[in-house]
């Protein structure tokens, strides 16, 4: 039995330790206003990117992974470009796995399409689970974790055929197996019976197991799909049956109207079909996350890169207003954040539902934003420069807190000119007041000197 006395000297060294606000200090961090520059090769994995400390606590860079530490760089079956990321959230050992995919095309030769990798978090292990090239697979992108077990993906590449813009499923992706680059045995479904191929890249589900994607396209649309088996426990009966919505703005104020767009069999092109209903055309549509409203709302953000904005659509009152725009005030100057904010591309939500923006940019303009929404009505009061890329010739993708452990994060340095594509991941720590400290200190030597009184 632990006596009262430690359980004090332990529970102050714990507050000292506890989180700022919430689930996570990721918020705190202070404003970036250093310029980002590329860093030397050498310096990648520790200093690739540029971030602000905040008062009491710490960050730091590790590399987890590499295209150098899986295999060759000079091999075109190691996966290049490595895109968003997601974790095991059902089953057990929940959140141990990452998943990612590629993103080549296979314009450069057999095998150099996309395919898929899982890091093991606990092991420290990376695995090519779909092998690069596996059904032609081309520009994977996306990564969302189904509510059944199964990890969805999708390819961006959609150009009016099929073949192009199909969206996946890998049926098996913690138990998949491989023994070299080569051979990983991750069953890679498609899933467009009754989806309609767009370009793919965010995908969601809601609480109540709807799915929704977009389609990457100066003119794309925003799509749901509506199981009639939502609670289905395989990819095979949730996509069997049910019908696929695109989002059309109504003229009544900010409201909106899901529109059936008239799937009826496989592989149809959803762009045609979105248009030929009317459906509202956004600017290059690309990641979202599902988040909650003050008011309770459920609701999704999503990125538009063609028109430097962020959505927020309130699923409830099926209303759709600007998250950030170019208005946006920047935190650190006071001034709206203009030009600064540029081609917003994936999104991210911490552990205490605050929203991040990661620009499609190379250094010097490769940054992260945090959205700052005080009242949480879905308008954003300002935007904060979180963090910046400084990798020659990559992009930041993939940012992902880790749901399991408010300290973690991690996000994929892509196409970098060292062609060292990197998992890298950002972790925080408390830093104790020298009072408490002090407090722990002193408690530790009267712990002590209780032991030596029972010893003697």
């Amino acid at each position: 039995m632990v006596k009262p006395l430690t359980l004090a000297v332990l529970g102050a060294f714990a507050s000292a330790n506890a989180f700022a606000a919430g689930n996570t200090l990721f918020d705190e961090v202070a404003p970036l206003t250093d310029v980002a520059s590329a860093v030397a090769v050498a310096d990648e994995g520790t200093n690739g990117l540029l971030v602000s400390q905040g008062a009491g606590f710490t960050l730091n860079i590790t590399t987890l992974a590499s295209r150098s530490t899986v295999g060759s760089l000079s091999d075109v079956n190691v996966g290049r470009y490595w895109d968003m990321i997601d974790t095991n959230r059902t089953g057990p050992d929940q959140g141990r796995y990452l998943f990612m995919p590629f993103e080549p095309s296979n314009q450069s030769g057999n095998n150099t399409g996309s395919g898929a990798l899982r890091y093991d978090l606990l092991t420290g292990t990376a695995t090519t689970i779909v092998p690069v090239g596996t059904q032609n697979w081309q520009r994977g992108d996306a990564s969302r974790w189904a509510p059944w077990g199964g990890w969805m993906t999708g390819e961006e590449n959609f150009n009016g055929s099929t073949g192009t813009g199909r969206l996946f499923e890998v049926t098996n992706p913690v138990s998949a197996t491989a023994t070299s680059l080569t051979d990983g045995n991750g069953n890679l479904v498609q899933r467009n019976n009754l989806l309609p191929l767009v370009s793919h890249e965010g995908l969601a589900f809601d609480s109540a197991n709807n799915f929704y994607f977009i389609d990457e396209n100066s003119s794309g649309s925003f799509y749901k799909f509506v199981s009639t088996n939502p609670t289905a426990g395989t990819g095979d009966d949730f996509f069997a049956n049910g019908t696929t919505y695109a989002l059309k703005t109504n003229g009544n104020g900010n409201g909106f109207d899901w529109v059936d767009i008239g799937v009826t069999g496989a592989d149809q092109d959803g762009r045609a079909l979105a248009d030929n209903v009317g459906a509202t055309a956004f600017n290059r549509p690309e990641d979202m996350e599902i988040f909650t409203l003050a008011s309770g709302h459920e609701a999704i953000a999503f990125t538009a890169t063609g028109s430097n904005d962020v959505w927020t659509v309130d699923l409830d009152s099926s209303e759709i207003f600007q998250l950030v725009t170019r208005d946006t005030i920047d935190v650190a100057t006071g001034l709206a954040i203009g030009e600064d904010l540029r081609s917003p591309d994936n999104m991210a939500i911490d552990n205490d539902g605050n929203l991040y923006i990661i620009e499609d940019q190379g250094v010097p303009n490769a940054d992260i934003f945090q959205v700052i929404d005080e009242n949480g009505d879905g308008v954003a009061e300002g935007v904060k420069r979180w963090a910046a890329l400084q990798v020659a010739g990559a992009e930041p993708t993939g940012l992902f807190f880790d749901p399991y452990d408010g300290t973690k994060a991690y996000i994929n340095f892509q196409h970098p000119s060292s062609d060292n594509d990197r998992l890298v991941m950002i972790s925080v720590s408390a830093v104790p007041e020298p009072e408490t400290y002090a407090m722990f200190l002193a408690g530790l030597g009267l712990m002590g000197a209780v032991a030596r009184r029972r010893r003697s």
